[in-house]
């Protein structure tokens, strides 16, 4: 039997500021909650007996519920099996910034405000092996329960950092080149790549900010193949995987 506080609780983890003060975020379904247990020990897991007993989760607080219950604390139109609380992890940039390695990729984000776009973007940089994001604080939060099921576990293997994005820029180790993905840029497939540095995505609608086109070494375009009208431009995610898989087949 799960009680009224705890659902009352639990709902208060949709709104950011109680994300913060409590240091949880919520994750739900058996792919989610599967993935970032092998990372991570949940706080606490609400589950189906079934779940529990397939699973045998590592868990210190553990509380059964049948799949009425589990609606009510749910965020899902349509629950499955398990939802779990799991600690925030630390989002600080080590200090200083010019020490971050110089030979890996990141990617930075200005302004990304969509949360289904976040999600899929943490879950295309763990496919492809990016283990860092560098998030303006204009950025959606992470630990939304939408970006979180969009991210679909991968949450749990990539670091995401916010911070004043143009002061973080300028204070990279010189060696890490800086792309921003404008639809003024040089056609990717044609302008040479590095295999470090960050790649800079910008907001939904407005692109990349004048203060961080500023600190950009190098601009990149996907180009369109459509002669005919067409989208002004691609999805800021599916232009993340494109120009993530150029770079990384580079």
């Amino acid at each position: 039997m799960i009680s009224k506080n705890i659902i009352k609780f639990i709902h208060s983890l949709e709104q950011k500021k109680n994300r913060k003060t409590e240091g949880l975020f919520v994750a739900e379904g058996p792919k989610v909650v599967g993935d970032l247990m092998r990372r991570k020990i949940p706080v606490t897991i609400i589950a189906t007996a079934e779940w529990i007993n397939n699973n045998n989760p590592n868990c210190g607080n553990i509380i059964e519920v049948n799949e009425e219950e589990l609606r009510k604390v749910s965020f899902l139109q349509h629950p499955q099996q398990v939802l779990a609380l799991f600690p925030i992890p630390d989002k600080n940039l080590p200090a200083p910034v010019s020490e971050m390695p110089a030979d890996k990729l990141y990617i930075a984000l200005d302004g990304v405000q969509d949360p289904g776009n976040l999600g899929t973007i943490i879950r295309i940089a763990d496919w492809f092996g990016i283990d860092t994001i560098l998030c303006s604080h204009d950025t959606a939060d992470a630990y939304n329960p939408k970006v979180v099921q969009a991210t679909m576990g991968s949450i749990a293997g990539v670091h995401l950092l916010y911070t004043d994005l143009a002061d973080t820029l300028s204070r990279l180790n010189s060696k890490m080149p800086i792309y921003g993905t404008l639809l003024e840029g040089k056609d990717i497939y044609k302008e040479e790549l590095s295999s470090n540095g960050v790649i800079v995505f910008g907001n939904e609608g407005k692109g990349i900010s004048p203060t961080i086109r500023r600190l950009i070494d190098h601009e990149i375009l996907i180009p369109c193949f459509n002669s005919g009208n067409t989208a002004e431009s691609l999805n800021v995610a599916i232009a993340t995987a494109i120009t993530c898989s150029e770079f990384r087949r580079r």
